[in-house]
């Protein structure tokens, strides 16, 4: 959504880039270091996270800040109001149930995907895929089948944005990182509808995804299931839950 300039609260846009400075890489923050992620002054960071932390957002020791257990407000308010974790639930348990497998579905925020329904034993990772877990989009299959739903021209400014520097960040040994090759994987998810991605997020982790669509065919979120590299190979994962994965985004077309 795009608003006029006068509408705009810049200081509540400041302090969201503050609380937004916090991720899995850097847990505790200093004036500095949340000013270098916000892009702020060191003075106006410093005002911010005393702000967060006054309203009971932030924990800090006087030199550090971290978050508290109060920014899990938002995230439960969200699974608890929003209507596609309720719809996508039932059908993640039969899944589930059925296969003895893992199943997940998400959505896409910028640069990232965020579990928003589950169902299954993830004890194989070692990040965990519980609710509200954010991944990154280009190493997941999640990622990359709602990056490929894109508009051609918005898929370029979303790549262009994220390679910093020639490339994408690297999370394992076989993720794909280089523009040309990543743009060439998301036009092959585009022409089959749905994408295997293997150990480039997680080492010994694989996953298969489809998109799920409304009955406007657009694309709201995506399911997949994950399973261990050692356990099935790449045809054999293919070939057992993509039909299963492809039904159930049939079944859910209607509710979406």
């Amino acid at each position: 959504m795009t608003i006029a300039r006068a509408d705009t609260i810049d200081g509540l846009v400041k302090g969201l880039a503050v609380l937004e400075s916090f991720d899995t890489e850097r847990q505790r923050l200093n004036a500095t270091q949340a000013a270098q992620r916000a892009g702020l002054t060191r003075a106006a960071a410093r005002r911010h996270l005393l702000t967060l932390a006054h309203l009971g957002y932030l924990e800090t020791d006087g030199s550090h800040f971290w978050l508290s257990p109060k920014v899990l407000r938002f995230s439960g308010s969200y699974l608890a109001s929003s209507r596609l974790p309720r719809v996508l639930q039932p059908t993640l348990n039969r899944l589930a149930a059925q296969t003895q497998e893992s199943f997940s579905a998400v959505v896409r925020d910028e640069a990232e995907v965020v579990i928003v329904a589950r169902s299954g034993q993830l004890r194989l990772l070692a990040y965990g895929l519980h609710l509200g877990a954010r991944l990154p989009a280009h190493a997941t299959s999640t990622g990359r089948v709602l990056l490929a739903s894109l508009p051609g021209a918005e898929f370029e400014a979303w790549l262009e944005r994220h390679a910093a520097g020639g490339a994408l960040p690297r999370l394992t040994p076989y993720t794909e990182v280089h523009p040309g090759a990543f743009r060439r994987t998301i036009r092959a998810v585009r022409r089959q509808d749905w994408c295997l991605a293997a150990e480039e997020h997680e080492l010994g982790v694989q996953a298969l995804a489809v998109p799920l669509r409304d009955m406007q065919g657009r694309t709201v979120a995506a399911l997949n299931v994950v399973v261990p590299t050692g356990r099935l190979d790449a045809q054999r994962l293919q070939q057992a839950l993509l039909p299963a994965l492809l039904d159930a985004a049939r079944e859910l077309r209607p509710l979406l």
